[in-house]
């Protein structure tokens, strides 16, 4: 059984006992958060909402925050000598998935 959730302007596919890195949630270590946009739940059919299924829910429980990777942003212009070197390192939330509430 897996489920499709939006969270953070992005889709994920989960199924039960996946560990998925999302946007930052701002929810402490430890607690549960549950997923109310669902867009798809298959568990012997694919059961597509319009937009979300009516009823679905994915429960999760939040292990801790961290930081990505460092992305390098290089601003560079040709013949006047500017270039300016930047980084960034997002934010996430990683979750695992308990229950997929269909």
């Amino acid at each position: 059984m897996y489920a499709i959730i939006a969270t953070g302007g992005k889709q994920y596919k989960v199924a039960e006992g996946d560990i998925i890195k999302v946007e930052k949630l701002g929810v402490e270590a430890g607690e549960t958060y549950t997923f109310d946009q669902v867009l798809a739940v298959s568990d012997d059919k694919l059961v597509v909402g319009n937009p979300t299924v009516n009823g679905a829910s994915v429960t999760a429980s939040v292990i801790g925050d961290g930081k990505g990777k460092k992305v390098i942003v290089y601003k560079y212009k040709r013949k006047s000598g500017y270039h300016k070197k930047n980084g960034h390192r997002q934010q996430y939330t990683a979750v695992k998935i308990e229950k997929i509430n269909a």
